[in-house]
């Protein structure tokens, strides 16, 4: 089973991001990436429909005989993360709760603030995590909406994409948040601006502290392969292959070359 693939999906190319990132930390590691491109994006949706999709994304790399799943997709784990633990044997790692520990393992005066999808903060899901770990700590969540397509556009930096921050992230300066939690796969692209804006904050990037909790539980079950081993990775696609790897080749800074159309 240490062979076996870890399995990673999102309802688009957000979720490279979290990939990215496992991939640095465990190179050895085969992967295997499901973006539900065709039916993007996922938080437009009632929660019933986001279950659905999700258990079919689910039931997909299941069948590839995967040995860890990871949700990342905040709105997937939101609502459905709970429920595909239920259902299934293997690890399965979202990606809100990671970054909330340790959003509270960094902040210094107990106020921290949240950035993310209209339906992730309307969710209160980082809200929760973070309560449920010290009750005692301020928590501010703030939708930033256009950074998404600030992102796919490949806007990442320079004047517009400054401006933006500066006007979303003018709330956090108010309430004096120590530390922001990046609460969408998007948003690291955006790291550099949204550092020079909050110039004094602590970022957390949830998809790193993903990564971080995938090797954990990787190394707690004994599943983690070789070092050294030569790895593979395969991304499945529900719509256009070329509008993906356009877009995702940029969230991994790399080229994009093992890639199959598929329907759920």
């Amino acid at each position: 089973m240490n062979d076996n693939p870890i399995g990673i999906f999102d309802s688009g190319v957000g979720g490279l991001t979290v990939l990215k990132e496992i991939a640095e930390l465990l190179p050895a590691e085969n992967i295997l990436y499901l973006g539900d491109t065709a039916r993007v994006p996922y938080g437009i949706r009632s929660p019933e429909t986001v279950i659905r999709y999700s258990f079919e994304c689910t039931e997909f790399l299941l069948r590839k005989n995967i040995k860890l799943l990871v949700v990342a997709c905040n709105t997937v784990s939101a609502i459905s993360l709970q429920k595909i633990r239920e259902a299934v044997s293997i690890p399965v790692i979202g990606v809100i709760d990671p970054g909330a520990a340790a959003a509270v393992n960094v902040t210094k005066n107990k106020r921290i603030g949240i950035i993310g999808t209209e339906a992730t903060i309307k969710s209160s899901s980082y809200v929760k995590a973070v309560k449920a770990l010290n009750r005692e700590i301020e928590v501010y969540g703030l939708a930033c909406p256009l950074f998404v397509p600030l992102v796919e556009e490949g806007w990442t930096e320079g004047t517009i994409a400054r401006l933006i921050a500066e006007k979303y992230l003018k709330d956090m300066t108010d309430k004096e948040t120590d530390t922001i939690v990046l609460g969408c796969t998007h948003y690291p692209l955006l790291k550099g601006v949204i550092q020079e804006v909050m110039r004094d904050v602590r970022l957390v990037d949830s998809a790193i502290e993903t990564a971080k909790a995938v090797k954990d539980a990787l190394w707690e079950k004994r599943m983690n392969r070789e070092a050294g081993a030569a790895s593979e990775r395969k991304f499945y696609v529900t719509d256009s292959t070329e509008k993906f790897v356009s877009v995702g080749e940029r969230f991994l800074q790399q080229e994009i070359k093992n890639i199959e159309k598929i329907a759920l």
